[in-house]
């Protein structure tokens, strides 16, 4: 007699495999669960807020009326065709151009200078501290000291005027012609340390070995700086350069508190020029469209940036 035995069928096989397949599908899903609430906050905080400032842009009394109007670009023409508003593009360039190239400057000399082994610890600790000073301190505290310092009958125009260089107190900041020129030197001086901290640690890195080598081939301490230095720098010079720019072109603070964009715009900026449009003129049309302008020119530095990165 024959013994006939069952087929096997697959389906106790797929009853298997579906729980490993949910369980591994679970598993990739648990970092996107770990990321959502950091995704959510800033889908509430940026995106929505910058899709919203774009819409406003292209509409008519938005905000003051219940029913505002398609403009197109209209807002565009007139923000770009606005003199306050080229006046305060030129201002801001200065302002960032000049700050950023300070700081630089500044940071990368106190840093050698810190970093040099002429210096004692004793020294080298005193000289960190009095650098850093600047940057402990906040925008409103540093926009208030320097109001005082500045001041007609301040101390810098008492030092001045001792040293016989002015014969009568100077309005740093109501004169038309220096005050552009007189925050952003407060500017620079609130924000080198960070480039110094930076370099600072940069110069750290660079291997004794490649000095040694090159002062083997004879070289001075120019060639050496111009050769060894600079290079082995020049990844951190340009991050911090292009990061620089961004955060300059948004300040805000330092000038609301010290001129407010004046004496007759003489340091009005982009940020000042949008805040008037909206909370002085209440145009707040106007004011998304110069802001939209901002964040593309914004972008555009800030693609700079994230390219840097990916070479390095």
């Amino acid at each position: 007699m024959t013994s006939m035995t069952a087929p096997k069928t697959a389906a106790p096989t797929e009853e298997r495999v579906a729980p490993g397949r949910t369980r591994s599908l679970a598993r990739r899903l648990i970092p996107y669960g770990y990321l959502s609430p950091t995704v959510l906050l800033i889908v509430v905080l940026m995106v929505v807020p910058i899709v919203m400032v774009i819409g406003y842009s292209f509409q008519d009394n938005v905000i003051v009326q219940e029913n505002p109007v398609f403009a197109g670009f209209a807002n565009y023409t007139k923000v770009l065709a606005d003199p306050d508003f080229l006046a305060a593009l030129q201002n801001t360039a200065i302002f960032i151009t000049v700050s950023t190239v300070a700081h630089l400057v500044l940071g990368l000399a106190f840093a050698m200078m810190l970093n040099t082994q002429l210096l004692g610890g004793v020294a080298k600790a005193v000289f960190r501290i009095v650098y850093i000073l600047p940057w402990l301190f906040t925008i409103a505290v540093i926009a208030v000291i320097w109001r005082l310092l500045l001041d007609p009958s301040g101390v810098v125009n008492y030092v001045l005027h001792t040293l016989g260089l002015i014969q009568e107190g100077v309005n740093w900041l109501g004169d038309p012609g220096k005050a552009l020129w007189a925050i952003t030197f407060v500017n620079i001086w609130s924000g080198y340390p960070f480039f110094m901290i930076s370099l600072l640690a940069a110069l750290q890195g660079i291997p004794n070995d490649l000095y040694e080598a090159a002062a083997m081939d004879g070289t001075n301490w120019f060639q050496r700086f111009l050769h060894v230095t600079l290079p082995q720098l020049r990844p951190v010079i340009i991050s911090m350069g292009v990061l620089d720019l961004i955060w300059t072109s948004q300040q805000f603070a330092l000038i609301w508190m010290t001129t407010g964009g004046g004496p007759l715009n003489a340091t009005e900026m982009l940020s000042t020029y949008t805040y008037k449009q909206a909370f002085s003129e209440y145009e707040f049309a106007t004011a998304s469209a110069a802001a939209v302008i901002v964040l593309l020119l914004t972008m555009i530095l800030a693609f700079f940036y994230v390219r840097q990165q990916r070479e390095r």
